[in-house]
């Protein structure tokens, strides 16, 4: 966060950089100007807590078998067209019912929940973007750690190295959403300028982090980013990461569009068409899914 003229700061938590105004929101719609700092409004607002299998994460290769209490908030730094809980993502505080629920309380109710059922394994962050809200991650992550329970984010990674230095050591694996391989396909999500090489940052630092299993998924829209050489060029550079280990602990989730939100006028990705994608991929990549997620 820094100072501008007239009282005005900059929010550092994503490439977008807000200038807000005393008492201004940030495009994410979760964060604020308030009391001379840049908050995150939405902490401890909850929109969705529910219990899921890890698997529909998606992790494919991370505690198969278990369970993760699932949380997720409102907002989000982009605005995909195409966005599948718009709901929430694209929301503020005053447009859905937010429940409170503030770390211990959250850890609590993970405890208890595997009490009654010892494949609960620990806390998904996930459904909106969770790090427009990164303080309240960080705590609960703290928490969960110290409850013998695991941490697993689900994020779209556009987010700032101080935000990725607050969460150090807390994460146990996390999903990144790769849209697409090119700068033109981020602003069409909406992005702000370097998106595209701030989520590459993001995987870049992950696949680096021994203590961090990583998944990356990529929907696949018809007519936008569904060419086989874009898909091969995406993997090749998966399979580049952590000096070329990337290649065997990456593992990158090719998923089928439907049409949602803002992109209605078009069809679903034909299960067919997604197959020729997934095998670009494959040719890099040891690991690879195809889904609907």
């Amino acid at each position: 966060m820094s100072a501008e003229k007239n009282d005005a700061l900059v929010c550092d938590v994503c490439p977008r950089r807000c200038r807000l105004s005393p008492g201004g929101l940030g495009a994410c719609r979760a964060r604020r100007n308030a009391g001379g700092a840049v908050v995150a409004e939405s902490y401890g607002r909850l929109t969705s807590l529910a219990l899921d299998p890890v698997e529909k994460k998606p992790l494919a290769r991370f505690m198969p078998g278990t369970y993760v209490v699932s949380v997720g908030s409102y907002g989000c730094n982009l605005r995909c067209p195409f966005c599948q809980n718009w709901e929430i993502a694209q929301a503020g505080e005053k447009d859905v019912r937010t429940r409170e629920v503030m770390p211990d309380e959250l850890a609590a109710l993970t405890l208890d929940a595997r009490r009654r059922d010892g494949r609960v394994s620990g806390i998904a962050y996930t459904y909106n973007e969770p790090l427009v809200g990164w303080e309240y991650v960080r705590d609960c992550a703290r928490l969960a750690h110290q409850a013998g329970l695991v941490n697993v984010l689900v994020s779209n990674g556009c987010a700032s190295e101080r935000v990725l230095d607050g969460l150090d050591g807390l994460l146990d694996a996390a999903n990144i959403d790769l849209k697409g391989f090119s700068d033109a396909f981020y602003d069409a999500c909406g992005g702000a300028a370097g998106s595209l090489a701030c989520v590459m940052r993001t995987i870049e630092r992950l696949a680096a982090d021994p203590r961090c299993h990583l998944e990356v998924t990529t929907l696949v829209v018809p007519g936008m980013n569904d060419s086989e050489a874009e898909m091969e060029d995406l993997a090749s550079w998966l399979a580049g990461l952590d000096g070329g280990r990337g290649r065997e602990t990456v593992t990158h989730h090719v998923t089928r569009f439907f049409p949602r939100w803002r992109m209605t006028d078009r069809a679903a990705t034909p299960a067919a068409d997604a197959c020729p994608v997934a095998g670009g991929a494959r040719r890099d990549l040891a690991h690879v899914w195809v889904g609907d997620r």
